[in-house]
């Protein structure tokens, strides 16, 4: 009996251990000037890479990468807290994940969602957003390409009554967020009939090809649309918001390094969703190194 407290300290020990080992690494243990991170999903791998490269390039600054930190809701909170000092988001999920627009609706109109998010990330949290990055990565709502054709289903209102029919499939955060699946659900009448399945993002694709699902919410610019015969469902009734890529940068980092604002702008228009799809699909589907994909893009701007 007396053995009792030593073994449970003993487990205690070891899972505070494995608790911490399983916690994101945000220190600046790399000795860089400033903390980059991304999302977990391709596209972000991406875009982090752009960012850091292009303040390496061009404001001379040493850069610290967190790749895959996690999702919205974690990197929001990481950069608030000072955490991390930049990231690249999207405008319709920065308005869910800041709560700006909690007790009314998100702006339907690129320029006045823009510049609310500028002023509201100012004043709330003393970030900067900067200008665009030049494309829009919506939520996609996607079938296969065979079952567009035979039932002629081209928009969200028309795929609404083969809902009971069909099984969806959706990332965790789609099925939580306040633009996600409960009011996409109740704006076309989605009437699975079963919950759908939550799954990680980087198994959609497979799940709908392999027709374990029929129908899930991948992101517009995925590189593996077009290459596996995919439709992307018309959002007839406008339910989503815009969501322009656009960098978030604390602002206190802006002031220490001056430079960096103007490199940051200088992104500002130069990634067409063409050229973002194709960079996706270069890294997901080819398996190309992330870091020479964004460094063949941004010599091809020069």
């Amino acid at each position: 009996m007396k053995r009792y407290p030593v073994i449970f300290s003993i487990v205690l020990v070891m899972l505070i251990w494995a608790i911490a080992a399983c916690q994101p690494n945000l220190s600046n243990s790399g000795g860089g000037d400033i903390i980059v991170a991304s999302k977990d999903f391709t596209e972000q791998d991406v875009l982090g890479e752009l960012l850091a490269q292009q303040i390496e390039n061009k404001a001379g600054l040493k850069v610290d990468r967190k790749p895959r930190l996690g999702g919205s809701y974690v990197c929001h909170q990481a950069i608030i807290n000072g955490k991390i000092d930049a990231y690249v988001e999207y405008t319709g999920t920065a308005a869910t994940v800041s709560k700006l627009f909690e007790n009314q609706p998100i702006p339907s109109e690129p320029k006045a969602l823009l510049q609310q998010l500028k002023d509201g990330y100012a004043q709330k949290f003393n970030l900067t957003v900067m200008p665009g990055l030049g494309f829009e990565n919506t939520f996609a709502i996607i079938i296969r390409g065979d079952d567009a054709k035979r039932d002629n289903i081209q928009t969200l209102s028309q795929a609404a009554p083969f809902t009971p029919q069909w099984r969806g499939g959706f990332g965790y955060e789609f099925s939580e967020r306040q633009d996600g699946l409960a009011g996409l659900s109740k704006t076309y009448g989605f009437q699975f009939a079963k919950p759908p399945q939550i799954m990680d993002l980087g198994l959609i694709y497979r799940a709908l090809i392999q027709k374990q699902v029929d129908l899930v919410a991948g992101n517009s610019t995925d590189g593996q649309i077009a290459r596996l015969g995919l439709v992307v469902l018309k959002d007839d009734k406008r339910y989503f918001p815009p969501y322009e890529a656009v960098p978030i940068v604390r602002e206190a980092t802006l002031q220490k390094y001056p430079k960096l604002r103007t490199a940051l702008a200088e992104l500002s228009g130069l990634v067409t969703a063409a050229e973002m799809q194709r960079m996706n699909y270069e890294v997901e589907g080819e398996l190309r190194d992330v870091k020479q994909v964004v460094k063949e893009f941004l010599a091809s701007k020069q």
